[in-house]
């Protein structure tokens, strides 16, 4: 089954992907034990949290997973397989509800950011993260059910002659 508006939330998805990326690389380039006082968190290392980096890598693992799910098909039909694009997507609609629920635990708010460029972007990537679990959660979904359509049955209609085989 081929629905028309599954390549548009691939495209949407890589978007917001990409701007999750920016965010987070954001925060934890700029990280130092300075600047997040106002989290709670006030340690003398000068390494951006496990948090920020675990986003950054969901960031960049959705974008390889759309490339496999939305573009793959299309042009190299022999390495796609359907049920690897499933389970792709379920590890991947995991992995941002994680990370979106582990940063939000991480920047609390909501906060009165009044031009502060760190907490606006912490509060932005947390809800860029919560829009890309619904995005792959959606995108799940719709994978489970038209790989249930299609489980077990026969795609091609068969013809209503019959031919023998010579000698049968």
């Amino acid at each position: 089954m081929a629905y028309a508006f599954v390549p548009l939330v691939h495209i949407v998805a890589a978007v917001f992907a990409i701007i999750e990326l920016g965010l987070t690389a954001y925060m934890a380039s700029r990280y130092n034990h300075r600047n997040w006082w106002w989290y709670g968190y006030d340690d003398d290392g000068d390494y951006s949290y496990s948090r920020v980096n675990f986003m950054i890598f969901n960031s960049v693992w959705s974008l390889l997973v759309l490339i496999y799910v939305g573009i793959v098909p299309l042009y190299m039909t022999s390495m796609f397989h359907r049920l690897a694009a499933l389970v792709l997507n379920a590890v991947t609609t995991v992995f941002w509800f994680a990370g979106a629920i582990a940063l939000a635990v991480f920047v609390g708010g909501p906060y009165e950011c009044n031009g502060d460029t760190y907490c606006g972007s912490s509060e932005t990537a947390v809800a860029f993260g919560f829009f890309l679990w619904a995005l792959f959660c959606f995108l799940t979904v719709i994978d489970a059910i038209d790989s249930l359509r299609s489980r077990g049955h026969n795609v091609s209609t068969p013809s209503s002659k019959t031919h023998a085989y010579p000698g049968a």
